[in-house]
């Protein structure tokens, strides 16, 4: 028997990372429990980090203390910004990643916390102790607390026992694993690996309602084997813009130099009618139209077979042609998800144009595997049913690699504060797309994989990329998450902030106010930074202007001045915009801070509806705010609500809760 944890991490992919590194920030000792260490940080799909709405995560990640910005920036091989020509709110970084590097920079980051002890296993169960008293509102007023877990040696496999207070559940796609292509069924969680089946048993064992997702990979291609120059070129930006900020000021632990690889291009080449028709042709072949998987698959990132039928009017879908490593010649095809037998995937590939010769390294395939239904955690990643237990990624229903990592990180910090007594910490809505995403999840039943996008968050605007520092690492620094040399570079930022700001008021160009420049169409985050430094701007403050100007010469505070002026710059422009949302945050802040007693009977709140009694009762909402986002229940039931709580519980309630 192993003692001395305060927190177990099951599994070692981007939630699982995240959460032993966000623990380990707030200084408790972890064992990371994963089934083959080599493979820590693996990317199995496309090994790109970012994108629209994603990309914010990755910047809301890095913002409080993670690592997935610092291992962007040390692998990635083509950086660039989307959406660029569109406002601040929707624009999103995105990095196509050497996908060794980054993998072996996740594993070097990690093991050099000496926090974290990396333990080469297979988690059987979740040991509980029995029922206890909870206060948590929403919660059961008995509930078993978690105190370790059985573990199966990946070596001897011999079984032991690790104690600790907290576990995070971070199995991905490996939960009872189903990977498919064509009629070949091969059960594990992705290629080459097996599936996880003894947590699925112990969650329904112990109650927990489990659900069936899917989700796909494309074949990947030898470069040398496609007419790469003779097809359409996507470049990245020049020069590119890193993820983290400390990668910006030459801090990032994992890469000195920026960008630390030789950056590179993609290609686009596209499906055509004759692939459409073969397609058709083998529907009958295809797992997902034949009966074969039942689950649902990620809407937004449909399989070629998905697109081909769903969209029949279309002659062409796009596929992009993206290197996964400067190491080996895999290129992986964006656009072409699929599970079709590997001799239709050989036709598909051939033809498409500049493909003719194109061999193929490792064909596509689909995956099915356990999720446990989100309305029975909340919106800390933890269980609602077992007091320390919590849960992270793909697990929890989403899809993505950033949408796992910020899970983990949330789910990391929260267990750690559950292993020393500390209260829940959770993100709002109007605070960072972290919190957006949480939010969706225990108020909906997510029917496909969750994926993040922009429209999700009502206050995109507020939540951007260029303010994610602003936004949370205050937030990061007070609950011990982001170290001393993070710190020094946010209140960098935020002198380089009021400097501009000053600047910005004090002066003119051309015997214009530069404040009211600055709002002209077209005026860029180029043009703000041309006009300060000009040297036919008018005189402002001598202090204020030799303040300036130090920032200007000093090498290691330019990127800090650039970022602080971009954020300045997207304030200005969008400030009639920002004070609205601001107004409308302040409303909603009130019903997102009053707390559902939770001793609350449901079934004794008088006139309240048969569906919202259903949705109230299932996801036993946290807030007032949450319990009004429910599908199917209306204001009114809300009230209803209201007036059953400040009444105060009646004889039994507490029992009827806590049943």
């Amino acid at each position: 028997m192993q003692r001395g944890f305060e927190v177990i991490v099951v599994g070692g992919g981007h939630a699982g990372a995240e959460a032993a590194w966000a623990a380990a920030n707030v200084g408790v000792r972890v064992a990371l429990v994963t089934l083959d260490p080599a493979r820590i940080g693996l990317m199995p799909c496309n090994p790109a980090i970012g994108g629209i709405a994603k990309g914010q995560m990755v910047r809301e990640i890095d913002a409080l203390g993670g690592l997935m910005g610092l291992a962007a920036d040390a692998s990635g091989i083509m950086f660039k910004t989307l959406n660029v020509s569109r406002g601040p709110a929707v624009r999103g970084p995105r990095a196509q990643c050497d996908k060794h590097v980054y993998a072996e920079t996740v594993r070097r980051l990690l093991a050099g916390r000496e926090q974290i002890t990396i333990i080469a296993g297979r988690v059987e169960r979740v040991l509980t102790d029995p029922p206890r008293v909870s206060v948590r509102p929403g919660q059961s007023s008995q509930r078993p607390a978690v105190r370790g877990v059985v573990v199966t040696d990946a070596e001897t496999g011999e079984s032991r026992e690790l104690r600790a207070g907290a576990v995070v559940i971070t199995t991905g796609t490996f939960m009872r694993g189903l990977m498919h292509k064509g009629a070949v069924l091969t059960p594990g969680g992705r290629d080459g690996e097996a599936s996880a089946d003894g947590v699925a048993g112990w969650l329904r064992e112990v109650g927990f309602e489990l659900g069936r997702l899917k989700t796909g990979t494309p074949p990947r291609l030898r470069r040398s084997t496609i007419d790469w120059d003779a097809l359409e070129a996507q470049a990245g930006d020049d020069p590119p813009e890193p993820f983290s900020d400390l990668t910006g000021a030459g801090l990032n632990p994992a890469a000195v130099d920026f960008p630390a690889l030789a950056q590179t291009e993609c290609r686009i080449t596209r499906t055509t009618p004759a692939i459409h028709g073969l397609i058709r042709k083998n529907l009958d072949r295809a797992p997902m139209f034949n009966g074969q998987v039942e689950a649902a698959g990620p809407r937004y990132c449909p399989s070629i077979e998905d697109k081909v039928v769903r969209f029949s009017e279309r002659e062409a879908h796009h596929v992009f042609l993206e290197p996964e490593s400067h190491r080996d010649e895999s290129v992986y095809c964006n656009g072409i998800s699929t599970s079709l037998p590997e001799d239709v995937q050989r036709e598909i590939v051939r033809g498409l144009p500049g493909c003719g010769r194109a061999e193929v390294l490792k064909f596509g395939y689909a995956v099915e595997y356990d999720s446990i239904r989100p309305h029975q955690i909340d919106a800390s990643c933890a269980a609602k049913g077992v007091a320390g237990l919590f849960f992270a990624g793909q697990i929890n229903g989403t899809s993505g690699y950033e949408e796992a990592a910020g899970q983990g990180l949330l789910a990391g910090l929260n267990a750690a504060r559950h292993a020393r007594g500390g209260a829940p910490r959770t993100l709002g809505r109007d605070q960072a797309y972290i919190g957006v995403m949480m939010d969706d999840l225990v108020v909906r039943t997510p029917v496909e994989p969750y994926r993040m996008f922009t429209s999700r968050a009502e206050h995109r605007l507020t939540l951007r990329a260029d303010n994610a520092a602003d936004r949370l690492t205050p937030i990061g620094r007070r609950l011990g998450l982001v170290d001393d040399a993070r710190w020094r570079l946010f209140e960098a930022r935020r002198e380089a902030r009021a400097l501009i700001e000053s600047m910005v008021d004090s002066a003119r160009v051309d015997g214009e106010p530069l404040a009211h420049r600055l709002k002209r169409p077209g005026f860029g985050e180029r043009d703000l930074l041309a006009a300060l430094d000009l040297p036919r701007i008018q005189p402002v403050g001598s202090a204020l202007w030799r303040a300036f100007s130090r920032w200007a010469r000093s090498p290691d505070r330019a990127c800090v001045m650039r970022a602080a002026a971009r954020t300045v710059l997207a304030d200005r422009q969008y400030a009639g915009y920002l004070d609205r949302q601001r107004a409308e945050i302040r409303r909603q802040r009130e019903m997102e801070r009053r707390a559902i007693p939770g001793w609350l009977d449901y079934g004794a709140v008088t006139g309240l509806r048969a569906e919202a009694r259903a949705a109230l009762a299932r996801f036993r909402p946290a807030t007032y705010g949450q319990a009004s986002r429910l599908e199917g229940v209306t204001p009114a039931d809300v009230s209803l609500v209201m007036i059953t709580a400040r009444r105060g519980p009646t004889e039994g309630a507490h029992a009827r809760a806590g049943a």
